[in-house]
């Protein structure tokens, strides 16, 4: 089975016991075999790691079909490395979410407002107005435009920022807690999806 048993790709596993709490037997089936395509992109194959590396910290046996079908659709993108990472920390945040702590990027926590959105509060997680969080700048996050406007495209800057900012809420409410780490499998996803973007990015002129 190793063939098949390979990061990226889809598998349906039966598991079969008498007894609940007997070790039983796994038949696995092949659904979509990704793994050869992603091995060809170093971006890909930093990426599926640094995906099982948090996806390892969800709670045993707790269904999250989101997620599921989150990592799917990432996994097929995985190997064009300009959407890859925007994908991935949009991802990131879903985990965050299905964890507890989740972000709410719609709309100031201050005003209500829902537009001009560019801070998030290092405090509750939560989106910041330009006007509102103006006292406060220095202390703040910086919110990417394309994660409170989905009209917007992620670029070299805004992408870092992001990740930058994903880091912070997984460090204080993911890793730390767990004394460890980030992961360094992540950082070279990171930069291997923004040295992608970057080359991909015309010129100013």
């Amino acid at each position: 089975m190793q063939p098949v048993l390979q990061p990226g790709n889809d598998v349906e596993v039966t598991w079969r016991a008498r007894l609940e709490e007997h070790m039983g037997e796994f038949r696995i089936e092949p659904v979509r075999l990704r793994a050869a395509q992603l091995m060809e992109s170093a971006t890909a194959v930093h990426g599926v790691q640094a995906m099982a590396a948090l996806l390892r910290l969800l709670p045993e046996r707790d269904p999250h079909p989101y997620l599921h079908e989150a990592l799917s659709v990432i996994l097929d993108h995985l190997d064009n490395p300009t959407d890859a990472g925007e994908l991935f920390v949009r991802f990131e945040i879903a985990v965050l979410n299905d964890l507890g702590f989740g972000l709410d990027l719609k709309e100031c926590a201050a005003t209500g407002a829902s537009t001009d959105l560019i801070y998030v509060s290092p405090k509750s997680g939560r989106a910041v107005s330009r006007e509102a969080g103006a006292p406060y700048a220095d202390r703040m996050l910086a919110l990417p435009a394309f994660l409170s406007d989905r009209t917007q495209a992620a670029d070299y800057e805004s992408l870092a920022a992001a990740f930058r900012m994903t880091a912070f809420f997984l460090n204080r409410h993911v890793y730390e807690p767990r004394g460890i780490p980030l992961p360094a499998v992540r950082d070279g996803f990171i930069q291997s999806a923004l040295k992608a973007l970057r080359q991909a990015t015309p010129p100013a002129h």
